[in-house]
């Protein structure tokens, strides 16, 4: 285990793994913040229609 993350460390390829990983962060605290964010809002609006048709 050593041996492979002196590995990454020495050569380039490691450091484009770190860039890769770091970018699908901060994609994926994206597409769940807005998920989240549609959900909350869809959840009012179905609501409100609901409480609409009673």
């Amino acid at each position: 285990m050593s041996e492979f993350v002196r590995r990454l460390w020495v050569e380039d390829g490691g450091q484009d793994i770190a860039e890769y990983a770091v970018m699908l962060a901060v994609i994926l605290v994206l597409v769940v913040g807005t998920i989240r964010l549609i959900g909350s809002n869809a959840n009012n609006v179905f609501s409100n229609t609901a409480s609409a048709i009673q």
